[in-house]
């Protein structure tokens, strides 16, 4: 299962996509076995069903390694999906990490005191 990485849309990319500015190739790593979920620019509640759909399927896997990096957009349910997806994912045995967070992740998550409980990564500081 390596090299496979899943986005809200579906469809199947390849896992080492390369490091975006700023970013260092060790955030780019993708743990051995693990699925990667690119969670999308919009992560609101009208883009959940896509995104519910990819997370489920991910659960098998055991390792997933979400990227938020391109999330310009968050409420409390896309919140909600996400820290559901990690509760369950953990009851299974399974482990998640993360690739990176936008700042609008970040910031959303912050608000609702959801950063420790998501475990996602510090947000840079400027």
């Amino acid at each position: 299962m390596t090299g496979k990485q899943k986005t809200a849309d579906g469809k199947r990319q390849a896992a080492a996509a390369p490091a975006l500015d700023g970013a260092s190739p060790a955030d780019s790593a993708v743990p051995a076995e693990a699925v990667v979920v690119t969670l999308p620019a919009d992560c609101r509640i009208a883009a959940q069903v896509a995104l519910k759909t990819v997370l489920i399927d991910a659960l098998v896997a055991g390792k997933v390694m979400l990227d938020g990096r391109v999330v310009e957009h968050a409420d409390t349910a896309g919140l909600q999906l996400l820290m559901l997806f990690q509760r369950e994912l953990k009851s299974r045995g399974g482990t998640s990490s993360w690739r990176g967070a936008s700042d609008a992740l970040n910031d959303a998550a912050g608000l609702l005191g959801l950063s420790q409980t998501l475990e996602l990564p510090a947000a840079a500081l400027a």
